[in-house]
């Protein structure tokens, strides 16, 4: 059986970065047992029963990279098409794995691949949008909709999924004016967005109300907040410019702590087996911080790596 891992994108040479391409570590030891070469590939996703791992390129004319996964996690690549605009920059598989959606930041276009049943993307259906759009994050929600946030436009774009995928006909959620919502997660009856212009973590209802506004981080000084997650009755957020990671209650965001990071620029993050591994952009290591009691500390362990952008832990 495999050990636990995580696969780790992030920037290349060619896209700004130091990092090789796609790296796998093994979670307990941070032993590194392998990279794949790819441009790049600044997010991640695997599919939810197949072998197979997809990847976005982020680059001017942005691509969708499909790997085979091996039983010890090694990485063959099976194919690549564009992603039908520029700098993609995060992707994500719907529940029962047959269609693939991908933000492009750059210009704002989304793009939906169906998969077939080897894992490899069909037919695309591309939904452009105006002018200043910038695409940041895809959620497949348990209603039947695909939600967008569009950093450029401060709104939530939304598609209907249902055979086929088409613009919902309410429109956008329209969202705080220069908020620039870049990542989100539903919880209950609860949506919780980072946003990363603002500096702002908002809840919202269901039928997309606010509830509530709060900062982000209460440590001072200009903040850029990354990566959301909610997990244990807690939201997490990432701050770039602080440094930190905050906790907030839910559903109603009051404060519970706010910790080191255990690096600089914390694009992103995931949470497994009672840990958080965090990728730190600016100082080239995923650190490593344990829960305790729901908040995250920082004990030293780093896994060294060029410019990573993003963490996936498989266990």
């Amino acid at each position: 059986m495999m050990a636990e891992v995580a696969y780790v994108g992030g920037y290349t040479p060619d896209t700004g970065g130091s990092g090789v391409g796609i790296t796998l570590m093994e979670l307990g030891s941070l032993v590194r047992l392998g990279t794949t070469v790819a441009s790049g590939p600044s997010f991640l996703a695997v599919h939810p029963r197949l072998p197979v791992l997809y990847a976005v390129g982020e680059s001017d004319r942005g691509t969708v990279s499909v790997f085979g996964r091996a039983g010890d996690g090694a990485l063959t690549p099976l194919a690549q098409r564009p992603s039908e605009g520029s700098a993609p920059c995060h992707l994500a598989v719907d529940p029962s794995g047959a269609l693939l959606a991908v933000a492009n930041y750059g210009d704002g276009t989304v793009s939906v691949h169906g998969i077939d049943g080897s894992g490899l993307l069909t037919e695309v259906s591309i939904f452009p949008y105006r002018d200043g759009a910038h695409a940041h994050q895809a959620v497949f929600g348990p209603d039947g909709v695909l939600y967008v946030t569009d950093l450029g436009a401060d709104e939530v774009r939304r598609y209907v999924v249902d055979g086929q995928v088409r613009p919902h006909p309410d429109g956008p959620v329209r969202l705080a004016p220069g908020m620039g919502p870049r990542h989100m997660a539903r919880s209950g009856e609860h949506w919780y967005v980072a946003g990363e212009l603002d500096g702002t973590v908002r809840v919202y209802d269901d039928g997309w109300h606010e509830n509530r506004a709060v900062p982000a981080s209460t440590a001072g000084g200009p903040n850029h907040p990354s990566h959301l997650e909610v997990s244990g009755g807690y939201v997490y957020v990432g701050n770039r410019g602080p440094d930190t990671i905050s906790v907030l209650s839910t559903p109603g965001l009051e404060p519970v702590g706010e910790v080191a990071c255990g690096g600089v620029w914390p694009r992103h993050f995931a949470i497994a087996d009672g840990r958080m591994y965090v990728a730190n952009q600016r100082s080239d290591g995923i650190a490593v911080l344990t829960l305790e009691e729901g908040i995250p500390r920082f004990g030293g362990e780093v896994f060294a790596v060029g410019t990573p952008s993003c963490v996936l832990p498989l266990t």
